[in-house]
């Protein structure tokens, strides 16, 4: 029920303000607004105060929203309203009508983030996991516990990193932009800071996915070698270990942090049968070694090891909070950011370079949803930007059907002194209608293969 109510929530915001922002600005510029509508199909609520007045309707479908205004081209016109309707106004009037949706979605985006930005988060501290194994990470020295404070793109102007949520975006920007990242990192209490250099140039051009994150060697941050719950009747009950228990080493192999723990265990079943493991820990202040054999269980098409408990603690966690300016100036930031981000995904999907996996429909909508409204408001809000941003860039995206389809008329119309003709207009119509089909359906086909564990 979370889920649902979050996932009507969400829609609900972004598609009122995308409307209010054509509704407003057209109200503005003098043309007459017939219907400010929420949803499509069955009317639910209605409200018109008066019949000249804008009718307010809420829909049974949830899934978009229009504003219909006056318009010769559409329906007939009384001569004492023609200079009301919007084919009468000028191109630029007809342009910022049109602009304004998406636009409004972007500075909503701005406000959220800010919001977000003033109420703080719980964010794990950037202090960093052991890198995997041949992982750029690695060859540029960084370690288990190694705290990264800063970051440079250039290794002269250097920025505060506050978490590591920010560390991983600077990650993606890097790699999206080609170009290497300095880092500042000292150990976990901030002594003996050195200088890293990730070269992510190598990168360059990769969508970000798990492979791309497993080669940069930066994932999940630290976590103390410390066991948390273990289930009764598991591998790691029966041969005796227990909560608390500080892993000292594994087979000989000496244990830094939790992520190196929970490689061998996997990685012992991998061939389909398990072999004991000689585990040292410290219990109490007394050091103990316990032989555990773990079962193997299917994951997809591998074999992976269990012990039925969970090793490593739950990592240090930091207030990440921003005054009212730098949260504003952040959130700008980030929304121009997310646009870019979101533009080249879009483009590198169109030629190949980036998977068409990446595109999301209403169900991870509404599973994300529900899930940030459980961490709290803040995560909410940075949540509900991260998709106005999406809806604001994709509806100034030059297809017919959507906002930047329109727009792309009027450049033609600025350029060449004439409209595009109703013949073309039909037919760019239905190549958008098709369009929006395929892409429609490509999303709906990726959530349902998420759910099944398909992807």
């Amino acid at each position: 029920m979370t889920t649902l109510l979050a996932f009507i929530l969400t829609l609900g915001v972004l598609i009122v303000v995308h409307e209010y922002g054509h509704y407003r600005v057209a109200v503005a510029c003098g043309v007459k607004v017939l219907r400010f509508s929420v949803g499509f199909g069955r009317v639910l609520w209605r409200r018109q105060p008066t019949p000249e007045s804008t009718e307010f309707v809420v829909c049974a479908l949830p899934l978009g929203g229009y504003v219909r205004m006056l318009d010769e081209r559409e329906a007939a016109v009384a001569p004492e309203d023609a200079h009301r309707a919007f084919n009468r106004k000028t191109l630029w009037q007809r342009t910022a009508i049109v602009a304004a949706g998406p636009v409004a979605n972007l500075l909503l985006a701005v406000l959220l983030y800010a919001g977000a930005s003033w109420i703080g988060t719980d964010e794990p501290k950037a202090v960093m996991a052991a890198p995997a194994a041949g992982s750029l990470a690695e060859r540029a020295g960084l370690r288990a516990g190694d705290w990264a404070q800063a970051w440079s793109d250039d290794g002269a102007e250097w920025h505060d990193l506050r978490s590591m949520n920010e560390l991983h975006w600077q990650l993606t920007q890097s790699v999206l932009h080609g170009e290497p990242l300095h880092l500042l990192v000292a150990d976990t209490q901030g002594h003996g800071q050195r200088r890293v250099v990730l070269d992510l140039q190598a990168l360059a051009g990769r969508e970000v996915d798990a492979a791309a994150r497993k080669q940069i060697g930066i994932g999940a941050p630290f976590s103390e070698p410390v066991l948390g719950e273990t289930k009764p009747a598991g591998p790691a009950a029966r041969a005796g270990l227990r909560a608390g228990d500080r892993v000292l080493s594994i087979d000989g192999e000496a244990i830094a942090e939790a992520g190196r723990i929970r490689e061998l265990i996997r990685a012992n079943g991998a061939d389909g049968a398990a072999r004991e493991m000689l585990w040292r820990v410290e219990r109490a202040g007394r050091t103990l070694e316990i032989a555990v054999t773990p079962s193997v269980v299917a994951e997809g098409t591998r074999s992976v090891g269990r012990i039925e408990a969970y090793p490593g603690q739950a990592p240090e966690m930091v207030k990440v909070r921003y005054g009212f300016v730098e949260g504003l100036a952040r959130a700008a930031s980030r929304t121009w950011e997310m646009s870019a981000l979101t533009l080249k995904m879009l483009g590198r999907m169109l030629v190949g370079e980036a998977s068409l996996k990446n595109l999301s429909g209403p169900l991870t909508i509404a599973d994300y949803a529900g899930q940030s409204v459980q961490l709290g408001l803040a995560y909410y809000l940075g949540f509900l930007a991260v998709v106005s941003v999406s809806l604001g860039v994709l509806n100034l995206l030059p297809l017919p059907m959507l906002d930047g389809g329109h727009l792309m008329y009027y450049l033609f119309e600025g350029v060449t002194g004439r409209p595009v003709s109703e013949l073309w207009l039909e037919r760019l119509q239905r190549g958008g209608v098709a369009i929006m089909l395929m892409m429609m359906s490509l999303a709906l086909y990726n959530d349902v293969a998420r759910l099944l564990g398909l992807h």
